[in-house]
């Protein structure tokens, strides 16, 4: 794995924990509207639209870099509009960069031959 396909694994890593934080806020925030008065809803929604936005464009350059099969790419896709879907993309991203790690480390090693 390249740097800069690690660096895109590495921005939707960090921007999908934010996003799912986010999107359960926002749902709280609704169901507080409806039943309080309060309403932060506009400011919720602003936040987690633009965490939202930033996920999708992250996932699209990882999806080009990364050079995933359509499922994996549209699993990826599917975690971000699920409301704790952010937490599993985040933890089976981290899985995934810690493998391309121990592998290219096995490379240079000389240990494997892939």
């Amino acid at each position: 794995m390249d740097l800069k396909t690690a660096t895109a694994l590495r921005r939707l890593r960090l921007v999908s924990g934010p996003e799912a934080i986010s999107f359960i806020l926002l749902l709280v925030c609704s169901v507080l509207k409806r039943t309080t008065d309060f309403n932060a809803v506009p400011v919720m929604g602003m936040i987690h639209g633009v965490l939202f936005v930033l996920y999708v464009v992250f996932w699209a350059d990882a999806w080009n870099r990364a050079k995933w099969p359509l499922k994996t790419a549209a699993l990826y896709f599917v975690l971000s509009v699920l409301p704790t879907g952010g937490f599993f993309a985040e933890r089976k991203l981290k899985r995934e960069a810690e493998s391309a790690v121990i592998a290219s480390r096995a490379r240079q090693e000389g240990i494997v031959n892939a």
